[in-house]
């Protein structure tokens, strides 16, 4: 079945909705392109015959089968990992993409048949605000879950606009769990033992936890309880700084809290294709931590920082964007790995890793964010 065919199989009200506001906010700039489109169109309400019917070679008719396979209506489902995986998604260093990407590769995968858990370990919140969902002080929230004792079944809530994804929110009181916790009895055990009461396996395939841009409570709380770490890295210098920091707390909780963890996967956020050094320094990240970095690498996207103002991730805001067309790349990769067993042996980290990088390599990556190989040290 061509993606033109899936694209013209019924979908749901909220499905043609997405696919229909994602279309307009892209047509106008796709007018210039094609003769076909004309002004009328944009104003006009466009029916869903009229998308099934449009020629395959036209940008809508394209546009179209894109956003359709990033909503997972193409029949392309992920195959399910033979048990449940946690992943923290962790970074010291702010602004590298960390809720970012939690959130997208977590909507990538749940539209996709899977079933996530997002838990939001940032006092900011920025995720529950991704998934749509209220985080205010009386909303129940990781707090309740880290302070109060609740269970996780207590404070989890459904996100309305994707099937499968769950989110325990974060709220405000979230700022001053780190002072409570330090007088609190096993405090880098409590999300591990809440996550851990979880029904069953086969009730969430994915556990992913945001953490704050620290090394604090939080974040070791996340490393314990997890089974693997992720880690974002911005394709700038700055962003390497810290690694070396985060490789040896990693090592550290691994060898006296959590023998099991490890650096399953690196992704590669903000990568400019403008730039040299962004082409630079990720060749430098592939050369020193080889397969455990994914092959696809994260765009700069306007439309992936717009998202989080709607209440969305970009993969519902504009299903047919780069973005959204990279993370759902991403998830896939992370989702192949999942259910091959563990994938990747795993990074030995030995907290070695420096910032002494020669940056004189080439660039070596396609413009659609997949690596191409080549490149030298």
């Amino acid at each position: 079945m061509s993606d033109l065919d899936a694209a013209a199989r019924p979908v749901s009200r909220e499905t043609y909705g997405i696919v229909r506001r994602s279309l307009v906010v892209r047509l106008e700039p796709l007018r210039m392109q094609s003769p076909s489109v004309t002004a009328d169109t944009t104003d006009a309400d466009v029916s869903r015959e009229t998308i099934a019917v449009a020629d395959d070679e036209t940008p809508i008719a394209t546009e179209t089968a894109t956003a359709m396979q990033v909503l997972g209506h193409t029949g392309d489902v992920f195959e399910r990992p033979p048990r449940r995986r946690v992943v923290a998604v962790a970074n010291q260093k702010g602004g590298v993409g960390k809720t970012t990407t939690t959130v997208n590769i977590a909507a990538a995968m749940a539209l996709h048949g899977l079933r996530v858990l997002v838990i939001d370990l940032d006092p900011q919140g920025n995720a529950s605000t991704a998934l749509g969902i209220d985080h205010h002080a009386e909303i129940p929230s990781v707090y309740d879950l880290l302070i109060e004792g609740k269970s996780l079944g207590d404070v989890v809530i459904d996100v309305a606009e994707i099937p499968g994804l769950s989110c325990v929110p974060a709220t405000i009181d979230l700022a001053g769990a780190e002072i409570e916790l330090v007088s609190l009895v096993a405090r880098e055990a409590r999300l591990r033992r809440a996550i851990a009461e979880l029904a069953g396996a086969g009730d969430v395939d994915y556990v992913l936890i945001d953490c704050p841009p620290s090394l604090g409570l939080l974040t070791v709380n996340a490393l314990v309880a997890a089974e693997e770490v992720l880690i974002p890295i911005q394709c700038e210098y700055y962003a390497l700084e810290g690694l070396g920091q985060l490789l040896r707390n990693i090592e550290l909780v691994k060898s006296h809290l959590n023998p099991d963890l490890h650096v399953s996967t690196i992704l590669l956020t903000m990568y400019d294709a403008r730039t040299r050094l962004a082409s630079q320094v990720a060749d430098d990240v592939r050369v020193h931590f080889g397969p455990t970095v994914l092959r696809t690498v994260i765009p700069r996207s306007v439309r992936v920082s717009e998202a989080p103002s709607y209440g969305q991730t970009v993969m519902t805001y504009d299903p047919a964007s780069p973005g959204a067309l990279c993370y759902l790349d991403a998830a896939r990769e992370i989702a192949e790995r999942g259910a091959a067993g563990d994938g990747p042996a795993g990074l030995e980290v030995d907290g070695s890793y420096g910032t002494e990088a020669s940056y004189g390599t080439e660039a070596s990556y396609g413009t659609d964010g997949h690596y191409e190989g080549g490149g030298s040290q």
